[in-house]
């Protein structure tokens, strides 16, 4: 009597190792969520904590309070003061001077946009293990590195989104001067406000040192 064929036993272990290792292969995240989500855990704390120091907004616009300054240096005098007391609000207000000079230009800022994501998941937040591939091409990090360095350089300083970003800024600081120069600051409590004063970006500076904390592991892996 013919012995029947013995058939091919696979275990458990090994069908879930070569499913997963198939996977694996097969689909990797574009981007590195950890590291993504801590930077933007990171920097929305600073942000908010830096927007809890900002001032009322009765205060900044408070009729009684505002008279034309007699010389130059008064008028330096007082947007110093102001700056010191108001620094946060004024930052609001460049920001919303911004904000809304590129919602009017939508081109501008689908640009900014993709400049961004494109730094984002090109190079900051991509994993380290995975290369870039364009069109059956890899590309090595320092090559990548070049190209978005490249591409800043051109959307910023030879297209029209630098100048809307400049002209923008230029209006919010002459806002923020004119301001500051025509608000009499005796009524502020200055005395106890100046020492611990460390700038007139002083919150922007926290948040930019913790969004470098967070990308600083993933930028000083690839260099």
């Amino acid at each position: 009597m013919a012995t029947p064929p013995t058939l091919p036993i696979s275990s458990p272990e090994s069908t879930i190792s070569s499913a997963s290792a198939g996977g694996g292969a097969q689909s990797q995240p574009p981007i590195a969520t950890p590291a993504f989500r801590s930077f933007i855990n990171r920097l929305s704390s600073s942000v908010r904590q830096g927007f809890s120091q900002r001032r009322p907004w009765s205060e900044l616009f408070d009729r009684s309070a505002f008279s034309r300054p007699d010389s130059l240096s008064e008028s330096a005098s007082r947007i110093r003061k102001n700056f010191n007391y108001f620094r946060v609000n004024y930052i609001s207000l460049l920001a919303l001077v911004l904000a809304f000079s590129l919602l009017s230009h939508p081109f501008s800022l689908l640009v900014l946009l993709s400049l961004l994501a494109s730094w984002c998941f090109l190079y900051l937040f991509r994993p380290s293990d995975q290369p870039l591939v364009v069109a059956g091409r890899t590309f090595s990090d320092r090559e990548t590195l070049l190209f978005l360095v490249v591409s800043s350089i051109v959307v910023v300083f030879l297209t029209s989104v630098g100048s809307l970003l400049i002209s923008a800024s230029l209006v919010g600081l002459a806002i923020v001067c004119a301001h500051g120069a025509f608000r009499i600051p005796e009524d502020l409590f200055l005395d106890d406000q100046e020492p611990a004063n460390t700038g007139f970006l002083s919150f922007l500076g926290g948040a930019a040192s913790s969004a470098a904390a967070a990308a600083a592991p993933v930028v000083a892996a690839r260099v």
